[in-house]
């Protein structure tokens, strides 16, 4: 299945536990969930490094309400 999503997201509760850093952007983006529902506009992004199988990669994820999830990765 292909959802069109682009960017990876984190959800706003586990950084604010977890402690992570948000930055503000300087725009911000819609976000519609799965089902068609509207979520909120993304306005913040929390640096990450992501490593999976030795390789590393800095990414700037959207911090937004995923409900359950504490995280999504998109895809190009």
């Amino acid at each position: 299945m292909d959802s069109r999503y682009t960017y990876t997201g984190i959800d706003e509760q586990l950084v604010k536990d977890k402690r992570i850093q948000m930055k503000p952007i300087n725009f911000s983006f819609k976000v519609f969930n799965t089902d068609g529902t509207k979520n909120e506009k993304v306005t913040k992004v929390a640096p990450l490094e992501i490593e999976i199988n030795k390789h590393k990669k800095q990414l700037k994820v959207a911090v937004t309400d995923l409900n359950s999830m504490d995280m999504f990765l998109g895809h190009n």
